[in-house]
């Protein structure tokens, strides 16, 4: 396969002179833009510049769902990538791919090179290790959802800005006094399912799926559609209804208004957090993602969204030691400090954490570490650890288009979830027909 960048090759063979060694190319395919595609090529630079043995090359490939099936055309072509990122609902997809993925923990055995995965934050890497806790791939981005307020419309509406907005009766309060005022967009989100389905479950520690939300066995069924669930969207229903919820699109969409200012709040990833940060122009609060009251053990922990790096097998051995020793400087405590600080994804070790906050980071941009308050302050249970089933991406489409009927009425909230259930389940069963 391809693989070798020796620029100044030819020249030096027509001068007879010895050429030198060339760096083995690591193909890395990706799926940021915008500030985070950025930031992930000035982490490639600073690899690429630190040592003369590999050059990581970062391609995106489109939004997580096409880099994911990008990677899969390219292993059935013989032409995949030494590293694929993968969202976390693709997780069970990998897994299931047989001879498709060399697993971390074998590639960083081979390498010799240090590694400790117990340095990892265990809420994070428990999300993508075998169930003896072996690691499947490299926990990249991890991010959990928070509220994102707008301090300076909440003034407007005759708001206290600092008002509590730990519950979702709370917050309803508050988009009742937005809406009065005239605000056009009192709330709206990012990643309908992710936040207000499969987060909503484990931070009240209810079921999404049965069989420990997958992590189990693959014969899981969706019980997305329980009382706490129910409730959570028929609430959300009717603040559509009244014009206090504003459905903006199934992933991200829902940032660009709050960032320009024409939103109050804000559900979204905490990653959202380099976006708002460059380009919002009113005061702005990070808060941890509410909850229903009345619920028993309410809040248990949210999940991880984002995404972790999994190898593709049919490489050299030289690429995999290339591979380890950049999955090493991802690793180190100084990147991922900086990586932290710089898009608001969770630290994936415990010494970045540490690191910032003795650098008075937290201290100086209040919020930043409430995602992982809320990912840690509790041990997850069975029901709050996090989500693993086949052909998730797919039924997240489906959970999508069953919630939009919710958001223009033409479905209650108990039809529409036990719609997407039953026909996630049609697919759950696919997926543990080929996988067993």
């Amino acid at each position: 396969m391809k693989k070798f960048i020796a620029a100044g090759v030819v020249a030096a063979l027509m001068a007879g002179v010895a050429p030198a060694s060339a760096a083995t190319q690591i193909d890395f395919w990706h799926a940021f833009t915008g500030r985070l595609g950025e930031l992930l090529d000035e982490q490639v630079s600073k690899f690429n510049d630190s040592q003369s043995e590999y050059t990581v090359v970062a391609t995106n490939k489109g939004n997580y769902s096409e880099t994911l099936n990008a990677g899969i055309a390219a292993f059935r072509a013989g032409e995949q990538p030494d590293v694929l990122q993968v969202f976390e609902v693709g997780t069970a997809t990998m897994m299931g791919a047989k001879g498709a993925i060399k697993p971390v923990y074998e590639v960083m055995a081979e390498s010799g090179l240090p590694f400790d995965q117990s340095a990892y934050l265990a809420a994070v890497a428990g999300y993508y290790t075998t169930t003896d806790g072996q690691m499947l791939s490299l926990p990249y981005n991890s991010s959990t959802p928070v509220l994102y307020v707008n301090k300076d419309a909440l003034k407007a509406a005759g708001l206290d800005p600092d008002m509590d907005l730990s519950t979702w009766d709370k917050v309803g309060t508050a988009l009742d006094a937005l809406k009065e005022s005239g605000n056009k967009c009192p709330l709206t989100t990012a990643w309908q399912s992710w936040v207000h389905l499969e987060n909503l479950s484990a931070y009240h520690n209810v079921p999404f799926a049965t069989k420990d939300n997958g992590f189990a066995g693959v014969d899981t069924e969706l019980s997305l559609n329980g009382d706490v669930q129910v409730k959570h969207i028929d609430t959300l229903g009717q603040w559509a209804k009244d014009g206090k919820f504003i459905y903006s699109g199934r992933r991200n969409e829902g940032g660009a208004p709050f960032r320009a200012g024409e939103c109050a709040l804000f559900t979204e990833s905490s990653a959202g957090y380099a976006g708002v940060k460059k380009e919002a122009t009113f005061d702005f609060d990070i808060r941890p993602l509410p909850y229903w009251s009345d619920v028993e053990g309410a809040p248990q922990n949210t999940i991880i969204g984002g995404a972790s790096l999994w190898v593709m097998q049919g490489q050299t051995a030289e690429e995999y030691k290339g591979v380890a020793a950049f999955f090493n400087f991802l690793s180190s405590s100084a990147i991922q400090a900086k990586w932290h600080q710089d898009t608001g994804y969770l630290p994936i070790t415990m010494a970045a954490y540490e690191e910032t906050k003795a650098s008075g980071y937290y201290d100086e941009n209040p919020g930043t570490d409430i995602a992982i308050i809320q990912m840690t302050g509790k041990a997850p249970t069975a029901d709050s650890k996090g989500l693993r089933l086949g052909s998730f991406d797919q039924i997240r489409g489906i959970i999508d288009e069953e919630l939009e009927g919710v958001w223009n009425s033409s479905k209650s909230a108990k039809e529409a979830l036990d719609s997407a259930a039953e026909r996630g389940n049609e697919l759950l069963r696919r997926f543990e027909q080929a996988n067993r």
